[in-house]
């Protein structure tokens, strides 16, 4: 007897037999047990995904002596001659090579007879979109009202290559690929049938190559059990599989992680000499850093992503320390590129430049570590602590205080700072006398906010006791009434809790032993025009939108301008 390879031997006899395709099979349970069988059906998909065995189980089902039934018993007559495909109410038919329209005149006429032995005339049509057009428009009509007795089934791999009007006459089924784990465990099935000793990891390593489709996996376990026997080790699977490319992927991305440029030309150099074809070691380089993508992205959802499980947590290691910024920029760039390195003639030199740019590429920090950095630095500027300590593992000392806010170096001169005892408090909460605390409440609010601490310049502390600080302001001050405005009063509020570390009261009132910042002035009318004109400039909309556009600028001093013509 003739060797039937896997792939037929094992074919799917029955609607549970069938794998990954739940939706199709239960939809179609659920018709023939309704009476609901559609004239028409068209099944598209992935090549080697159940397409036309369904097709065949569901002729069966049809046509079975104890049916319609949708649980053939395939041991009547019917079923036995579908099997073998030697049925004469059930033709298959290859739309690749009887595409033309006098093949389909001649379906047309042969659907008019009855069928000889089973209650319906079948006709499977594998790879329909292949028919040409006339063929298409002269199938219409037939397709449209064909006699009680005929049902087509279509099979497509293109389903966007069919006309719609035939669509629109067709109950349309789309079959998905299959998942790893369901593979895997139908050539598990087929293993123990069949007597092979193979580990589940060998099982994974092929069924990860049939890429989806059933028919290819188990087109690749017969090649395998031809190569290896009947005891079938991982390092057979790995050799016949190719899959030594593996161990110099996982190498390379470790050392374009690394940034290690030497030792990724060294890598590549040894899988050149491995005789590696660059080309495709290119297309499993941008499959192994999308993997490395989904991991650090999904984390323990990753399994879903049909990953052999033995490469997970490989991957995870790899991506431990790395932020996904890095990985997609990374692989961005492979697929930039991949054109440009497909149209290549020198493969190798091409993909050797691809990778040294990938080590160099300096890492992407998140935004979010960014800010929570700066915010720590700013935190520890305000209590003069070095900030040194702990400004996390990828920003510099000296880059991170470079960058901060023109107003922190302004204020702050963190060597004063330490010789007065590291903090501008000096202990938990600022003591001392009012003169000093109003000097140190004056600064911190200047930090936190550059337009009121400008607007309180001209303050003193006149007491603080039991959370009520009193601030005492000169008769005519050009800020009073703003800072006595209850938004302003609530801020300054806010602030001067921070500093006190405790909730304060505000209490603002007149000065009257204060004067004025104007003592050089000429006569009273003179310091009033003066103010005037300050605070027309501090209200102006333009002064307004440059100290909101520009978070760390100040008003330091407001002059009037005596020569007009400037």
């Amino acid at each position: 007897m003739e060797y039937l390879v896997l792939a037929r031997k094992f074919r799917p006899q029955t609607f549970e037999d069938v794998a990954g395709q739940e939706h199709v099979v239960k939809t179609l349970r659920n018709a023939i047990g309704q009476g609901r069988v559609a004239h028409a059906f068209l099944f598209s998909g992935p090549r080697g995904v159940g397409k036309t065995s369904v097709a065949r189980i569901l002729a069966k089902s049809l046509n079975c002596e104890k049916g319609p039934t949708a649980t053939p018993c395939n041991v009547c007559s019917n079923c036995r001659e579908i099997t073998k495909g030697s049925s004469l109410d059930v033709r298959e038919i290859d739309g690749a090579s009887n595409r033309g329209i006098d093949e389909i005149r001649e379906l047309r006429e042969n659907v008019k007879f009855a069928p000889a032995a089973a209650k319906y005339k079948i006709y499977i049509i594998d790879e329909v979109h292949m028919l040409t057009q006339p063929a298409f428009n002269a199938l219409l009509k037939t397709l449209e009202e064909p006699p009680a007795h005929v049902i087509f089934i279509f099979a497509t791999t293109e389903n966007h290559k069919v006309p719609a009007t035939i669509l629109s006459r067709c109950q349309c089924y789309d079959f998905r690929r299959i998942s790893l784990a369901e593979i895997a465990a139908n050539l598990g099935r087929v293993a123990v049938a069949e007597g092979i000793q193979i580990s589940p990891a060998a099982l994974l390593w092929i069924a990860e190559a049939g890429d989806g489709s059933m028919r290819d996996a188990q087109s690749i376990f017969d090649q395998v059990i031809s190569y290896a026997g009947m005891n079938i080790s991982d390092t057979d699977v790995e050799e016949i599989l190719g899959l030594v490319d593996r161990k110099y992927l996982f190498s390379l991305s470790a050392a374009v992680l690394q940034r290690n440029a030497g030792k990724c030309l060294i890598i590549l150099e040894e899988a050149y000499l491995a005789g590696i074809d660059m080309k495709h070691f290119y297309q499993m380089m941008l499959k192994h850093f999308r993997n490395l993508l989904l991991v650090k992205i999904a984390a323990d959802g990753s399994s879903s992503f049909d990953i052999a499980p033995e490469q997970i947590q490989k991957l995870k290691d790899q991506v431990q320390k790395i932020s996904r910024e890095t990985l997609q920029r990374y692989l961005e760039i492979l697929i930039k590129e991949e054109d440009s390195f497909r149209r290549s003639q020198e493969a190798r030199m091409k993909l050797e430049t691809v990778i040294v740019g990938l080590a160099y590429l300096e890492p992407i920090i998140p935004l979010g570590e960014i800010i929570s950095t700066i915010e720590s630095i700013e935190q520890k500027l305000r209590q003069g602590l070095p900030v040194a300590a702990n400004i996390g593992p990828q920003l510099s000392t000296n880059k991170q205080v470079k960058e901060m806010p023109a107003d922190y170096g302004a204020e702050i001169n963190i060597a004063d700072e330490k010789n007065n005892g590291g903090n501008l408090l000096n202990q938990d909460k600022p003591t001392g006398d009012l003169a000093t605390l109003g000097d140190n409440l004056k600064k911190f609010i200047k930090k936190e906010s550059a337009i009121l601490g400008a607007k309180i310049d001209s303050a003193e502390i006149l007491s603080y006791e039991n959370g009520l600080l009193t601030l005492g302001f000169p008769r005519g001050y050009l800020f009073l009434e703003n800072i006595s405005e209850k938004s302003q009063k609530e801020q300054l509020q806010q602030i001067s809790g921070s500093f006190f570390q405790e909730n304060v009261t505000l209490k603002i009132q007149i000065n009257e032993t204060q004067k004025v910042n104007a003592s050089n002035n000429n006569g009273r009318s003179k310091a009033n025009n003066i103010n005037d004109i300050k605070r027309e400039a501090m209200n102006h909309p333009l002064l307004q939108k440059v100290l909101d556009e520009f978070s760390g600028a100040r008003l330091v001093e407001i002059k009037p301008r005596i020569d007009k013509s400037r």
